[in-house]
């Protein structure tokens, strides 16, 4: 059996909550050996927040598979000196601590770069390492409102869409970590030197929006500015819309070229429809107030018979566990059972997207659980770890 694309790879993940465990799940996954650097007390925010089944945070479950868990207090010199220790044996450290954090508990880039000139460190912050706002407090929601994501999502003239998932913590977050620190990877191949990738969640965020904001750029003033509900792939259109059905389930139309929609118009039996379809102003919305009417007027189980077998671009939109049974995603493997011993019972994973071969699945570690494992690798001796508290 062929080993995994980054089998050899090593990783310190000192970062905690969503957006650095995920990018290190997905190394791990692709055959990283992850070593999540956790405080002794408590370790990653995520272990104790609910839901929890067998005293074990389904949170922290799903985001910390294939990875082994070592508790060392950075705000210690032992604990400092460790760290700059094992760095000369791994090629990637990632943290998610505020700008200067590391710096000032003695351990930041500069000084483990020094321990090991190929180290690839990532840091991954809500708004990056330089600017005014580089220390400001923020989450996911904070994020994607800066980038002008969440204000181009929502109803014209009505409120902004609030995002059913942190967009800025995976997709400004963990996505760009990822395509960072593999770029550095493969730079350091020719140099033989490492980097340091500095990411911020809402420059990531803004990124969502490059196709619109380009245009917009583009134009200068020709143009106008974002607009909410009222452009082509953010509602204005009749053909590419959310579409409430008679059951209060909602269809997805998303028939953006001529050639979809008028299938769309044929299977409604309402040709005439597409003479407006893409006209502004009152004409299209006369064309959308009636696709409004035609959709809300049966369930979505008619809809879905409706367009079945057809290529027309739409969908039902997936709600509860609706994902979990679907055909398509089960075929490509998202879902996969493995036995978990610890538990005593069978676990379903949900894999990472990107998979290159066999995913392993072992269950995610208990708080400091291959602390001696992971020491005694770098050379540590019974004194020095007990020094550490190990």
């Amino acid at each position: 059996m062929s080993s995994l694309p980054l089998t050899g790879l090593r990783v310190l993940d000192l970062s905690r909550l969503l957006p650095g465990p995920y990018a290190t799940l997905v190394l791990a996954d692709l055959g990283a050996t992850v070593v999540k650097v956790e405080e002794p007390e408590g370790g990653d925010y995520v272990r104790q927040m609910p839901p929890s089944r067998d005293d074990m945070g389904a949170l922290f479950y799903g985001l910390n598979r294939n990875k082994r868990s070592l508790t060392l207090n950075l705000k210690t010199p032992e604990g400092r000196d460790a760290l700059k220790r094992l760095v000369r044996t791994h090629d990637v450290l990632v943290e998610s601590f505020r700008p200067g954090v590391m710096d000032k508990l003695g351990v930041g880039e500069s000084v483990l770069r020094a321990e090991n000139p190929r180290l690839i460190y990532c840091a991954i912050s809500g708004y990056g390492q330089t600017g005014p706002d580089r220390l400001k407090a923020g989450h996911d929601l904070n994020y994607v409102a800066r980038a002008g994501l969440l204000g181009y999502g929502g109803e014209a003239g009505g409120a902004p869409a609030f995002p059913g998932v942190q967009m800025g913590d995976i997709g400004g977050g963990s996505l760009f970590a990822l395509v960072g620190i593999l770029a550095a990877l493969h730079e350091r191949e020719r140099t033989g030197k490492g980097r340091f990738v500095d990411v911020s969640m809402t420059d990531g965020a803004t990124a969502f929006l490059h196709m619109h904001l380009a245009a917009r750029l583009f134009m200068g003033e020709q143009g106008g500015a974002l607009a909410r509900g009222r452009e082509a792939l953010n509602g204005g259109y009749a053909c590419y819309g959310l579409y409430r059905t008679a059951d209060d389930r909602w269809l997805a139309v998303g028939a953006l070229e001529p050639k979809f929609f008028a299938g769309v118009c044929e299977r409604l039996g309402r040709p005439e429809l597409m003479e407006d379809a893409y006209a502004p102003g009152e004409a299209g919305g006369r064309v959308k107030a009636e696709l409004t009417r035609l959709f809300a007027s049966k369930p979505l189980a008619h809809w879905a018979e409706t367009f079945a077998g057809s290529d027309l671009c739409v969908e039902p939109v997936a709600e509860g566990d609706d994902v979990l049974s679907d055909a398509q995603l089960r075929a490509r493997g998202l879902f996969v059972e493995a036995e978990d011993a610890r538990l005593g019972r069978k676990v379903t994973h949900l894999l990472t997207p990107l998979r290159m071969g066999p995913t392993p699945l072992r269950e995610p570690p208990a708080l400091g659980e291959h602390s001696r494992e992971v020491l005694e690798e770098a050379g540590f001796t019974d004194e020095e770890m007990a020094k550490l508290g190990v």
